[in-house]
């Protein structure tokens, strides 16, 4: 998943010990406040819901299922496939899920290693990986991990990802990243959860794709459901990916690849296959009488592990992160377990569940954020709760997305450059190989017209520079965690620069030389 998705994070703290991480259990739910009738009056209305969204926004497809007291009791798709075409969504077309991979990544995690698995160190199953700290690397758990804790900075390695690196390659540079306390601070890290993904296939012998396959997908019966990129781009009855173009309207510009980090965000499934997973996990990981998933380690999931969004005013409510689920509790005490999945290439999901009262919603679409999938699950509760929407909410979502999408971007206008900017040096001056012990290789090439291209990655991906002023100049970012134009500046003696948004971490400067001993 990229910088976005990460709404509607909330939950109740746990003491986290640097030695013993597992958190008490936490108090008995109250006894359910919804009857059929008031669930059935949602459903009712969910029809009418979705429309509207789709209409607002100009969303092209939606599925959606609802599952109540271990019953399918809604399951259809809206819209099409692809915008331009006939082709219609269904309950069998298959959806990126993004970010929703994380709760299914923690249910194949509890199906394979139980309870006391989650509290095994990482690093032993997962060649090369360590973190900056020695003594983090080796206490690091799969539960610190799902639950964002290790002290690994946000979306640590992404960008990594952005550049074409595979997982194998981010897994082993994490240790360049800075830490903050181990334990005692959240941030949200598709790696740092693919790691311990990773550590529990490596440990089973077999890759995570046919982990989560053999262990969650083929016995539950999720036949379109698939930890595989491939398996999601061969499918005839699939959802393509959306963006919005300059004049409002969507089109199915790019195909997000997300291997890299499949357990965090790679998973693809349908409609129909979600309302069996939701059925798996309001029933405790039993379906049609089978156990198909332990318990006991797939309760843990759902507890609350790291504070993920403290308080803000003195009557707020704590928001949480359990392991892969984000939670949080209303006001009647119910517990209620959620996430948001997002692709800024085009792909937005919805997951809520208020397990007290047997009742859960998974709304999928085909387009990056703007509120819809979040919405639709938002009016859904509120509609059964209250007879009604409390609250116009896809603006209000739409503008978190806006706001996580904007942070990223430079306050530097590169588009414009000071009237009494200095020439750039000679381009040749400029060209070479370069080197960065995180991002690897660059190359800057001066063309025969004056020009400068930069080239990143392990195929390098080129980007065109623009000179700004002096020995700084911009390129337009691409891919998942694209920021717009960012700053390239030169030290005045050539021997190194930084990319402004590669350096979030202090990571981004590239020093000249290929990186082998003796010949920078």
């Amino acid at each position: 998943m990229s910088i976005l998705g990460r709404f509607a994070v909330a939950g109740l703290t746990a003491l986290l010990g640097a030695t013993t991480p597992g958190p008490s259990p936490p108090p008995p739910q109250p006894p359910p406040q919804l009857d059929d009738a008031e669930v059935q009056r949602a459903v009712d209305q969910l029809d009418g819901v979705v429309r509207a969204a789709m209409k607002r926004t100009g969303t092209p497809g939606v599925a959606v299922a609802v599952v109540h007291d271990g019953k399918v009791i809604h399951l259809k798709g809206y819209g099409v496939r692809k915008a331009g075409e006939k082709a219609a969504v269904d309950a069998d077309t298959v959806f990126q899920l993004a970010s929703v991979s994380k709760p299914i990544a923690s249910t194949v995690v509890s199906g394979a290693v139980g309870t006391d698995g989650w509290d095994k160190p990482v690093a032993p199953h997962v060649l090369d990986f360590h973190l900056k700290d020695p003594w983090v690397t080796s206490h690091v758990t799969a539960a610190d991990l799902f639950a964002h804790r290790s002290g690994l900075p946000d979306h640590a390695g992404d960008l990594l990802e952005d550049l074409g690196y595979d997982r194998e390659y981010i897994l082993s540079h994490l240790r360049y990243e800075p830490l903050t306390p181990f334990r005692a601070s959240y941030a949200y890290t598709n790696f740092g959860l693919t790691a311990a993904a990773q550590a529990v296939a490596d440990e089973k012998g077999v890759p995570w794709e046919k982990l989560a396959a053999d262990t969650l997908y083929k016995p539950a019966g999720m036949d379109s459901t698939s930890s595989r990129f491939e398996d999601y781009a061969k499918a005839a009855n699939r959802a393509w990916g959306h963006v919005r173009t300059a004049d409002g309207t969507w089109k199915a510009q790019y195909v997000r690849d997300p291997d890299a980090q499949s357990p965090a965000g790679g998973v693809s499934s349908t409609a129909r296959d979600m309302a069996v997973w939701l059925r798996l996990q309001l029933a405790n990981g039993k379906l049609d009488g089978k156990q198909i998933i332990d318990a006991d380690a797939l309760q843990r999931t759902h507890w609350p592990q790291s504070v993920a969004n403290p308080p803000h005013a003195p009557a707020g409510r704590t928001g949480f992160y359990g392991l892969g689920w984000n939670v949080s509790y209303d006001d009647e005490g119910r517990l209620r377990l959620s996430h948001t999945g997002a692709f800024a290439l085009g792909a937005h999901t919805n997951v809520t569940m208020l397990p007290g009262e047997q009742l859960g919603i998974v709304v999928l679409t085909n387009t990056s954020p703007v509120g819809v999938a979040d919405a639709v699950a938002l009016d859904f509760f509120d509609i059964a709760q209250h007879g009604k929407v409390s609250r116009d909410w896809i603006p209000l979502v739409d503008a978190l997305y806006q706001q996580e999408a904007d942070e990223g971007r430079s306050k530097t206008d590169y588009a414009r450059p000071p009237s009494d900017a200095p020439p750039a040096k000679d381009p040749g001056s400029y060209a070479g190989t370069y080197h960065s012990d995180y991002y690897g290789r660059a190359e800057v090439v001066a063309g025969a017209d004056g020009t400068l291209t930069l080239r990143l990655g392990p195929k390098p991906q080129s980007y065109r520079l623009t000179h700004y002023s002096g020995d700084t100049f911009s390129f337009l970012t691409a891919g998942e965690n694209a920021v717009g134009r960012t700053g390239v500046t030169f030290t005045p003696d050539g021997k190194s620069f930084t990319v402004e948004y590669l350096d979030q971490e202090g990571l981004g400067t590239f020093t000249r030389g290929d990186g082998t001993p003796g010949r920078r």
